[in-house]
């Protein structure tokens, strides 16, 4: 497959700016991170906002935890937690993406202002996923996933984690475009700790340059505080920030456009570093 070269995406970093951040706002009871914390709506709204003006450029939205070994969610508590949060940030002038793998919260999400669909499962596993984007002109990060949340880090393997995922989000691109959804709407995220080993996840950011160059998609980063980091350092989920910022340079300086970050405060110093390091390398030129 030859490179995309989606230049007219909005999410392709340019010289000269830095990385781009989303912010995560988990409005469930059972993230790995901030549980709970958000699940009252005006705190979620307070906290969204606080990234907004910290320097994200869109706020992830969440209503289903996809930890390891989560359990679903039903689609009226889902849409419960999100859709007033949604509302209300989008009124507030954020802009939302929703992280969920069901059409029918994208839809509701969408109709309430979310401008980008955040799907663990790249639109494959609710089968109106594809319709529902195709005919909403929003944009779509497709993630990368072996599994599913509740088995993905039940012994994952792979030959070559990096031509794997390739192949995967060939088929996926292929299968959003069949649907009409537009090349330009598309982002990618190799999934960090979604069905990885360690080796896999270390593998991945170090060669994120690979799926860049190939594509020509915006490629989106998520490290943020994940369970890879403590098998390294040891440290805890709360006190993760230093390696969130040295795991997401380095995958900028390989290509990223952004990343995806809990404490959008902390990190967007190392994105604007890393930034003028890859473009000192001519990383996205």
């Amino acid at each position: 497959m030859q490179s995309c070269e989606a230049q007219s995406s909005r999410w392709i970093r340019q010289t000269g700016e830095s990385a781009w951040i989303m912010g995560v706002l988990n409005c469930t009871p059972d993230s790995f991170s901030d549980s709970g914390q958000y699940i009252d709506v005006e705190a979620a709204i307070a906290h969204g906002l606080a990234m907004r003006d910290a320097g994200a450029m869109i706020i992830d939205v969440g209503g289903e935890s996809t930890r390891p070994g989560a359990a679903e969610v039903g689609l009226d508590e889902e849409l419960r937690r999100v859709i007033p949060v949604i509302q209300e940030l989008c009124a507030l002038g954020c802009r939302v993406s929703i992280d969920t793998q069901k059409a029918d919260v994208m839809k509701a999400a969408i109709e309430a202002g979310a401008s980008m669909v955040n799907d663990v499962s790249a639109l494959s596993y609710d089968e109106k996923s594809l319709s529902v984007v195709a005919q909403s002109k929003v944009d779509v990060c497709l993630m990368h996933m072996q599994g599913n949340p509740k088995t993905m880090q039940k012994s994952p393997y792979y030959t070559d984690v990096c031509a794997e995922v390739r192949v995967f989000f060939e088929q996926r691109i292929e299968a959003c475009l069949q649907a009409g959804i537009e090349q330009s709407s598309l982002l990618l995220d190799p999934g960090i700790g979604f069905g990885k080993r360690l080796q896999d996840n270390l593998d991945l950011i170090a060669n994120l340059k690979t799926l860049r160059e190939y594509f020509g998609l915006p490629i989106l980063l998520g490290v943020s505080r994940k369970s890879f980091i403590a098998k390294i350092t040891g440290s805890s989920v709360e006190d993760r920030e230093i390696e969130t910022a040295v795991a997401g340079a380095i995958g900028i300086f390989q290509g990223a456009d952004g990343v995806r970050v809990h404490d959008v405060f902390m990190q967007k110093r190392a994105c604007a570093m890393a930034a003028v390091l890859a473009d000192a390398r001519g990383v996205n030129g």
